[in-house]
């Protein structure tokens, strides 16, 4: 069993001991943590706040205990129901909430489940907030309101309307173009809420020529739900066989998007928010932020309109900290994931296929002649299990000395530059593994590297 506090919020294996995994005791206690630090932080005697889930099977469970905490401290609670995470993030400004919590575990599988905490901008709570209240859990230092001035528990789960309508007014989503090209899509919603928020989405585009694949949202999740190649071999075989133009697949909460060429071959998930980057960037030239992670070809896209293009740890928080920072008009995450400050400031697959649609319409061009318009480099991502009696610090010195004759910073984990790539060594803030991330523009390259650094890190774990 697995529980893990991080800035990705907290995160578990569903059962077991207390503290040991993601148990009800333990969606207790930090669910009352939250909510004292709200009321600490705002000064306010009653609160409100925003709940929405993924469809795991263990999501139900999770937000009845969530909420029924949240209403013994004496909050009030506006269950979403299955919402996206983008649509919590919203929901959270629209009903003037004082905060938010996202009931899933992404892209992990389906015996995890999390709590996202969210302040009341709708956005992820910073480390130092985070902080705070892993403090207070710890000392449980929480009380609970007398029957009299016990929250009241509200439903709206309607909400992704709300998502979908503001999407349609942004000045760069086109439907008119979109619905003129006829696009015929495969969808895969990975039996969570993309299931039924992307398919509305597209009908309201204009596209209605879908192919639905896994969008019953019952939180069986049909592959691995990280929206990697070796995943999509079911996607990418049905956009070939039903002649489509593209294949469309998210993460379990929304966050992420990935696209498949009308050859069944991957776009590229790095290439999302390069390709979503190039529109918006083509219309108002600016600076873009994306996490160290982050194909450079992000970089040659926003040089292109004479922008700059920053890093950031990974981690939303510290993305959109730093595009505040640097007025950023697009960034985010080379996973996949967009963020449009023109709606709002979280990953929102959502926004990102309108406004990938959009181009692709206006450049009449197939998915596969977009794809080669962009530069192209060549990254491996690998995963390396560690354990409690694992030395990481023994292992982050070995893979620095390997690499002392290359510049190195420690932004987040360790990044190391090479000629003519990068890589990316870190501890998971979402599961106890090291990321081993490598880019280069030769893809021999990648592969031999990515063997060298994967059997390293292997053995100074083990």
């Amino acid at each position: 069993m697995t529980l893990i506090s991080s800035i990705s919020g907290i995160r578990g294996t569903i059962g077991g001991k207390p503290g040991e995994g993601l148990t009800p005791v333990d969606l207790t206690k930090f669910a009352s943590a939250y909510g004292t630090w709200l009321l600490k932080k705002t000064g306010k005697k009653k609160l409100k706040v925003v709940i929405g889930r993924d469809a795991r099977i263990s999501g139900d469970m999770v937000c009845g205990i969530v909420c029924n905490t949240l209403n013994a401290i004496g909050v009030d609670t506006i269950e979403l129901g299955m919402a996206t995470t983008p649509t919590v993030e919203m929901a959270v400004v629209s009903e003037n909430a004082d905060g938010g919590i996202i009931i899933t575990a992404s892209h992990n599988p389906a015996h995890w489940n999390a709590l996202k905490l969210l302040n009341d901008r709708g956005e992820f709570l910073s480390a130092e907030e985070g902080e705070d209240v892993l403090k207070i859990a710890g000392e449980e230092n929480f009380s609970f309101v007398s029957v009299d001035e016990l929250g009241i528990r509200m439903v709206k789960n309607d909400y992704h309307f709300n998502h979908i309508e503001k999407i349609l007014t942004l000045d760069l989503v086109q439907k008119d173009l979109i619905r003129k090209a006829g696009f015929r899509v495969v969808v895969d919603g990975v039996n969570s809420v993309g299931g039924f928020s992307v398919p509305e989405l597209l009908r309201e585009l204009g596209v209605h020529d879908i192919i639905e694949l896994n969008c019953e949202p019952t939180g069986l999740f049909a592959h691995d739900p990280e929206p990697l190649p070796k995943n999509l071999k079911e996607l990418s075989e049905a956009v070939v066989q039903h002649g489509a133009d593209l294949g469309i697949v998210v993460d379990p909460d929304v966050d992420r998007l990935a696209f498949i060429c009308e050859n069944g071959e991957m776009f590229g998930e790095e290439y999302t928010l390069v390709a979503v980057a190039d529109y918006v960037l083509s219309r108002y030239p600016g600076n873009t932020v994306s996490n160290l992670s982050s194909t450079e070809a992000l970089s040659r896209v926003t040089e292109k309109y004479g922008g700059k293009r920053y890093l950031a740890a990974v981690g939303e928080v510290n993305v959109v900290q730093k595009m505040k920072e640097v007025n950023a008009v697009i960034g985010g995450e080379g996973n996949g994931g967009v963020i449009y400050p023109a709606l709002h400031y979280g990953r929102d697959a959502l926004a990102g296929i309108a406004l990938f649609l959009s181009h692709l319409a206006e450049k009449e061009k197939k998915i596969s002649e977009l794809r080669k318009t962009y530069p192209d480099y060549f990254m491996a991502k690998h995963k390396v299990p560690y354990t409690d009696q694992t030395d990481t610090g023994k292992v982050f010195s070995g893979v620095r000395d390997y690499f002392k004759d290359y510049p190195q910073n420690t932004l987040d984990g360790l990044f190391i530059k090479l000629e003519g790539g990068w890589i990316h060594f870190r501890r998971s803030n979402t599961e106890p593994v090291f990321r081993i991330y490598i880019e280069t523009n030769d893809r021999a390259k990648t592969d031999s590297l990515s063997q060298r650094v994967v059997k390293m890190v292997s053995q100074l774990a083990s």
